[in-house]
């Protein structure tokens, strides 16, 4: 079987999956008081001081620069990925049929990368997805970093204005040569994008914005790399108020309302 370790991203204590493969991670744990019992994103070389503004993604840092195995992975304590069909509708039951160890090494026997099946928006563009429901302005300034320089990534950066679907969440599970080299460059370009736009001018909701261009950056690496990988479904934890959620999508949309939360 297969050495693998996927993190998942918390801020709060939670129902995580038993499997020996899940390493429960309390991102920014720096900047917190509780103990959450949980591995802590401020060991060893860490970034967690960024968490309000990166998101999950201190803790990938810190599984990029301390964790040792074969496969890295990243989910979410409320979103997973799982193979099964058909899910039961409590939390406590879901929970039970996450992607386990055992399935994941079999599906890396056939790929480097295990990816969430896309997303797909239908009647809006990645880009115009994002410029209704966040300020566009850091994404534009990501494309000036990319155009500076990783230039070879600028055609498909430029696909987003055509694109209507992409795999989201920065959820994967990769080999950990390959999560090198793509941690390297995600990590330049958002430290380079940090220094152009202070996240302090937004409030708290859209300074997170390191997070979500991270999400459009992974299928820009992903296809300018042509790398191959698996998909697999993602499971919410929780139910989702798709009836609320769809319509804060269309204010967005149709009356330039952002939005003021997650779902």
């Amino acid at each position: 079987m297969k050495d693998i370790k996927v993190i998942v991203a918390t801020h709060k204590k939670y129902n995580m999956p038993k499997d020996e493969m899940y390493i429960p991670v309390c991102v920014g744990s720096s900047l917190k008081k509780e103990d959450l019992g949980y591995q802590k994103d401020s060991e060893g070389d860490n970034i967690s001081v960024k968490n309000p503004y990166y998101c999950e993604l201190t803790g990938l840092y810190w599984a990029w620069k301390n964790l040792n195995a074969d496969y890295i992975g990243l989910a979410h304590y409320r979103r997973h990925f799982t193979i099964e069909k058909r899910l039961p509708k409590e939390a406590d039951e879901r929970i039970t049929k996450v992607l386990d160890k055992t399935n994941a090494s079999d599906i890396l026997e056939n790929t480097d990368i295990i990816l969430t099946k896309k997303r797909r928006y239908y009647i809006e563009t990645l880009y115009s997805h994002y410029k209704h429901t966040m300020y566009i302005e850091p994404l534009d300034e990501t494309r000036n970093i990319l155009k500076e320089k990783y230039p070879e990534y600028l055609e498909e950066f430029d696909t987003l204005h055509k694109s209507t679907s992409a795999h989201m969440f920065n959820m994967f599970i990769m080999k950990k040569e390959i999560l090198n080299d793509y941690c390297t460059w995600l990590f330049d370009i958002l430290f380079e994008l940090e220094k152009r736009i202070d996240p302090r001018q937004y409030d708290t909701f859209h300074a997170r914005f390191f997070g979500r261009i991270s999400e459009l950056l992974l299928n820009i690496w992903i296809n300018q790399n042509k790398l191959q990988y698996k998909e697999v479904r993602v499971m919410d934890i929780e139910q989702i108020n798709w009836a609320k959620k769809g319509s804060s999508f269309l204010m967005a949309k149709f009356t330039g309302k952002k939005y003021e939360k997650s779902f």
